[in-house]
């Protein structure tokens, strides 16, 4: 709940709270157990809570936290490289993370939290695990980057908003310390926000609702809301609809972020693929796959890939830290390089493996059931694919004669 404000209308001061140290040299452990377990939460569909706890005891999901609020402040670069290493492991853990960090992200560089809330939010992150993460997807309509008004409604009672309605694809649902839920007041003019709903609220209903087929550890669920009370304070950014501000800087890192993710889970299949070239020995050549130059050429052709994408992923995100206004609009490109090269490297890794790559006892099948899952983000292939287009149509000396 939000603080009592003093005379002045001033929130009072809050004691800063006290955030894991940031060790981003514990990588390489994390990553190997959120492997260990990646497995078992894939086959059951459960919620990787101890992957999360590894997450945390690293300082990794609070690492975009600002430093004046005590954190460490990490920019882009850092958080491309956290997100690879943990999607590697567990890509289910790395997008639970991932819309985390992305909300700290957000708050460092445009403060909209009210100041005891986030506050009060802080210090949950400094002893536990605390997720949060947007809730925006409803049912009919959709991903709210296609434009609409939300159906889920806040109605004024007293000193709250009464909050009903259903969001669905809620990554992480039943771990989320904090909901920002998208909806629309019923008031006239109406105004839309993002509602700061608390884990344990009463009225709030998490429906296990999500069996996908990748990404099935990340608990996507849909969550019922049924008149859940939010103090009248804790609201985020409440305003007129319409179209928003575009964030070029904030769908940066959201693009740049999530690729990164993906092709961890690319490396991690190329890391299997290559074990698996060296161990298989076929009686009829009598030496390991890896040293006929079919496979050693395929390799080269996943290794390129890869490496090419992410020299783009990290050199742009280095560029967004260094406030390069150029840089912010190249990300959705590289989202679809990425994701391309990601998915690309994957398959051709199955296609030299056969019933090998196929075979549920080995990774490899669960890496392409993820990595399928890139192409699913905003921003989507054919949006960016349209807008790179118009772009270079309306660069074109004749595009001026077009216009009727």
């Amino acid at each position: 709940m939000s603080a009592a404000r003093t005379e002045s209308g001033q929130e009072p001061a809050v004691e800063e709270a006290v955030l894991p140290a940031l060790r981003l040299d514990r990588l390489p452990d994390v990553t190997r157990a959120l492997a260990a377990r990646a497995d078992t939460h894939d086959r059951e569909a459960s919620f990787p809570a101890e992957g999360i706890a590894h997450v945390h005891e690293a300082g990794l999901l609070t690492a975009t936290v600002a430093a004046r609020h005590g954190g460490p402040g990490a920019g882009l670069a850092d958080t491309v490289r956290i997100l690879r290493a943990l999607g590697a492991g567990d890509p289910a853990v790395a997008l639970i993370s991932a819309m985390t960090l992305f909300v700290h992200a957000a708050e460092a560089r445009t403060p909209r939290w009210p100041t005891a809330a986030y506050a009060d939010f802080l210090h949950g992150a400094a002893a536990r695990p605390a997720l949060v993460n947007h809730l925006r997807v409803e049912p009919e309509l959709g991903s709210p980057v296609r434009g609409g008004l939300p159906a889920t409604t806040a109605r004024r009672d007293g000193d709250h908003w009464l909050l009903t309605g259903r969001k669905i694809y809620s990554t992480g649902a039943v771990g989320l310390d904090r909901m920002l839920v998208w909806a629309r007041t019923d008031e006239d003019p109406v105004r839309v926000g993002s509602f700061l709903v608390r884990r344990d609220s009463p009225g709030l209903t998490i429906l296990p609702t999500w069996d996908h087929v990748g990404l099935r550890a990340s608990r996507s669920d849909d969550v019922l809301f049924d008149g859940v009370r939010v103090p009248v304070d804790d609201v985020v950014a409440l305003g007129a609809p319409g179209p928003a501000t575009p964030d070029a800087v904030g769908g940066a890192w959201g693009a740049l972020g999530l690729t990164a993710l993906y092709l961890g889970v690319a490396g991690a299949a190329r890391d299997w693929l290559v074990g698996f070239l060296h161990e298989r020995v076929p009686t009829g050549l009598g030496a390991p796959l890896a040293t006929l130059p079919r496979f050693q050429s395929a390799v080269g052709e996943i290794e390129t890939a890869l490496t090419g994408a992410s020299v783009l992923v990290d050199a742009l995100a280095a560029r967004v830290d260094a406030g390069d206004p150029d840089a912010p609009a190249q990300a959705g490109t590289a989202k679809l390089l990425g994701t391309r090269a990601a998915i690309g490297a994957v398959e051709q890794a199955l296609q030299l493996t056969g019933n090998h790559g196929l075979t549920r006892a080995n990774p490899l099948q669960r890496h392409y059931r993820d990595v399928l899952c890139g192409r699913i983000h905003t921003p989507q292939d054919d949006s960016l694919l349209t807008a790179a287009g118009r772009a270079a149509l309306d660069r074109h000396p004749l595009a001026a004669k077009d216009t009727p």
